[in-house]
Order: C-alpha cells, then structure tokens, then sequence
C-alpha cells in the first residue's frame, strides 16, 4: 500500500513536471474523501501521508467556534468551552482531531483519488506554465507549429502551447504544421482553462534579436541595434551603431556577400531589411533613414520633434516610397515625425508659417506689418522669447532703437500676465468630474487644465492622443501615455469580457 503511494507520486511527478508534495496533497484529498463517504455522518477528515515512507495517518476532525456561536454542523464543529476541557490553549477556528481508522488505498479509494490528482496535476501544470513563461514576456522563442486553428496557428514550445494570431502573422507567410518559427511572447494571461500565451512575428523586437542573433559583434556589444521599424512581410529597417571605431556596423550586420541580413530575410518571410547607420543628430540620422533618396535640406523643429525634409522633385516617389512606405518606416526608426516637401511646397510652407506668425504678432503686440517681418525674420515665434530675451539681443537687430525694444518688452509681458489670468480663471471655473479626478496618476491642477479644455471625464480622456494631451498640459510624453492608457482601461476589460 505505502510502496503504491510513492511509486504513483513517484511516476506522476516525473511524467507531469509537477512537485511530489502537489501529488501527495492530491493523494490526501482523495483518501480524506473516501474516509467521509465511509460515515454516515457529515464528518470532517484529514490525512496525512509521511512522505519518505507512503504511510498514511486518518484523523477526524472538529472546528472550534465561540461559544455565541449556533452550532450549524455538529458532526464537525465543536464548541470552545467543551475543545478545552481536553485543549485548554485551543482558540476558535482552530481544530479537534482524533485518530480514525485508515481506509484501504484500494480500487474505490484510487478511482476516488484520479479525478483529484489529474485536477491538481492540471493547477499545478497552470501555475508552472504562468511561472515559466511569464518573465519571458518580450523575449524571442522558438516553437514548432502544432496545428492551424480558424485562422491562427497553436505553436507547441516544448513545455507549453501557445497561440500566434492571425492578427500577428506575417502576410502571406503561409505557415504549416510542422514549420519552426522564431517568434516574440507578446502577453501571458490567466484563463480558467489555463494559462493563455500569445506570440507576434510582426513586433520590430523579432527582428533585433534576429540580428543580434546572428550577428556575433552585437552579442559582444561590439555592435548594438538600437531601433527597428517594419512593415510585416514587405520591408523593415534597423539602426545601427558601432562602439570599436575600426568596425562598420551597416557591414557587419550585412555580413559576406550579404549572407547575414539574407538569413535574417529568410525567418521573415523573405522581408527585405535596410540597415541604417544611426546618429546622435536627428537630421543626419533622417537622412540616412531615408536613402536612397537623396535629402536637399532639413528644418528640425525640436519642440514638435518633427522633420521638413526637402528633397529635389525627380526623388519625392522615392523618398516616400510606395504607399508612403519609406517615409512611415524611416519615421518610425528616428522617432521624428518626417515631413517630406519639394523645394516648391517649403517656400510655400515657410511663407505660410511666416505669416502666420506676422499676423500673430500683430495681434499680440499691436504692432505694424513691417515690425511684425522684422520679428519672424528674426526667428521670435513666442511673447516669452521677446519678453526675456536678453535686451541686448533685441537691441542688435538694426531696424529697432531702444524706444522700440522697451515697447515691445513691456508689450510681450502685458500680454503674457493677460494670458495667465485668463488660464487661472479657466482653472477655477473648470469642473473635472469625479472619475478623472480619482484616476490613478491625475492630479487635481492637471484634472482642472483638462477640464478647461472640455476633457472633463473619464472618458474624455480616453479619447484623446497623446499630442493633444502634450498641448492641452505641460507635461513629460510618458505621462501622457500612462494617462490615457489608465483612462481605457475599462474599454480593455469590457472587450476580455466579451471575448470571454
């Protein structure tokens, strides 16, 4: 009997990766179980296996409950005044045992125990899976395609199955049972049937551990892949640096006769990779983003982190790229919003912004054309630059004397002290309602600047973007971020649930 019960621990443990003590719990359950069928009564029983010998130890037991307490089931509660005549430390919810006869571990005892055990056996295999494959999440794997199911494919990853949406295949790649795949673990989610895990072979992440894969230099940290944009399927492009001088990274990560990007190619369906050498300047890393199109010039606007890149008219279809494709992935490496123009459409684009700013400090300043051309020729496009630059520097400019540049100082900072009482009487009359207010990361002056710019709920915020947050409120990109991802929060639960 003894020998029974570690050979079975003993096989399920090894066959199901699970922990012997999981077996031996599931073992006492099911004989905890029998022992209560074999009484009449409603009894309450515990069994207790020594584990290094198989014997097994019954007991039945009573819980103890205050003596106020009505006693709902006295075939297994006992009250406290009676537990301590023979348990004078005993406390309530503690419990009273005495030995009982062990049932055989027989046919009926082992039919009893199967379902438990494979029960346990399944939570276990649960909880080992989440463990494992959790703190993966965002690393590349390897797997074997299982089958194909509606659409989506069931990759078999040696320990577990997961799943590879259609949403999250190449195009067109044509994926069998059988193929091997390199793939990213996008998401770990707790199911009642089990752990869920969810790949992506479409992320830019697949494509920078392929390449630090298959390029030795980045495993050194000799090269580092610092970005990657794609377009799944068609066309990508990964930004290189070398940290040793006498190395080229572009040539490096090509390898001998292009062999290295090739293999990188053929695990992606045959998507063509551009390998870009990066640069700490944002506009000479544009222009390398975007060759082969040849770049005229660039006006980098910090503030906007954009790019007005102007390129001669023969090279715009190529600048753009088919579909804008160039263009959208070259953006997607710099992290800079790239406009493409013709030399045409710049000096309208410039005309057009200069007038705007003409008429803007017209407005601001009450000042006549010819002031307002002085001041965008000389590149003021804010009241605060005017108002606190040093005075020297207004003094400079040619056309202006200090009469002048007293005004327009005095002028700009009017103005300014105008604006901020008008934001201040916005902020106390603006009513955010309760729900943004209680929002995890909101902040009672933040909640108010929203409100005066009609973003007053939940909701609201919910959708907005990013920009429109960064220009309703000062305030870092990754805070915005954050926000507006808590405030969809109820939209991602309301979409499990109707999945689920």
């Amino acid at each position: 009997m003894a020998n029974e019960i570690l050979l079975m621990a003993d096989v399920l443990s090894r066959e199901k990766s699970v922990a012997k003590d999981v077996i031996f719990e599931a073992i006492e359950a099911a004989l905890a179980t029998a022992t209560r069928k074999r009484h009449r009564e409603d009894i309450d029983a515990r069994v207790s296996i020594h584990r290094d010998t198989g014997v097994y130890d019954t007991f039945r037991r009573w819980e103890v409950i205050p003596d106020d307490e009505e006693l709902e089931f006295p075939s297994r509660q006992i009250r406290l005044p009676q537990a301590r005549l023979d348990h004078p430390e005993i406390e309530p919810g503690d419990f009273v045992e005495e030995p009982l006869d062990p049932v055989d571990f027989g046919r009926i005892a082992a039919q009893a125990a199967k379902q438990v055990i494979m029960q346990k056996v399944r939570e276990a295999e649960r909880e080992r899976i989440v463990a494992d494959y959790t703190p993966r999440q965002g690393e590349m794997i390897s797997g074997v395609v299982k089958r194909m199911e509606r659409g989506d494919a069931v990759v078999d990853l040696g320990g577990a199955e997961a799943t590879l949406p259609k949403s999250a295949m190449i195009p067109r790649e044509g994926l069998r049972a059988g193929d091997r795949i390199r793939t990213i673990l996008k998401s770990v989610r707790a199911a009642p049937r089990g752990p869920q895990l969810f790949l992506d072979r479409t992320t830019p992440d697949l494509l920078i551990y392929l390449f630090e894969l298959e390029v030795p230099e980045a495993g050194e940290n000799i090269i580092e892949i610092l970005n990657a944009a794609r377009d799944p399927g068609l066309r990508a492009k990964i930004a290189v640096k070398s940290n040793d001088p006498r190395i080229d990274p572009v040539g490096a990560c090509v390898g001998i006769r292009g062999s290295r990007v090739q293999s990188v190619s053929n695990e992606i369906a045959g998507e063509r990779v551009d390998i870009i050498k990066w640069s700490e300047d944002p506009a000479q890393f544009a222009i390398n983003a975007l060759a082969p199109a040849e770049v005229e010039s660039i006006v980098v606007d910090e503030d906007l982190k954009s790019l007005d890149v102007v390129v001669d008219e023969q090279q715009l279809s190529q600048a753009i790229g088919r579909g804008g494709q160039n263009v959208r992935l070259a953006s997607g490496l710099t992290g800079w919003e790239i406009n493409i123009l013709t030399d045409q459409e710049a000096v309208e684009k410039a005309n057009k912004e200069s007038a705007e700013y003409c008429d803007m400090w017209m407005d601001k300043l009450d000042v006549d054309e010819d002031v307002a051309g002085i001041l965008v020729q000389e590149g003021f496009t804010t009241l605060a630059e005017v108002a606190y630059v040093p005075r020297q520097e207004l003094l400079e400019i040619e056309e202006f004397d200090e009469k002048l540049v007293d005004e327009l100082r005095s002028r700009a900072e009017n103005a300014l002290l105008t604006l901020a009482i008008a934001e201040e009487e916005a902020l106390k009359l603006a009513e955010p309602s309760d729900d943004l207010l209680n929002l995890d990361g909101m902040d009672e002056l933040t909640a108010r600047k929203l409100a005066s710019r009609s973003i007053k709920t939940q909701e609201d915020l919910a959708d907005c973007s990013v920009d429109e947050l960064l220009d309703v409120s000062e305030m870092e990109k990754e805070r915005a971020e954050s926000l507006i991802m808590t405030a969809r929060a109820p939209w991602f639960e309301e979409a499990e649930q109707n999945n689920a």
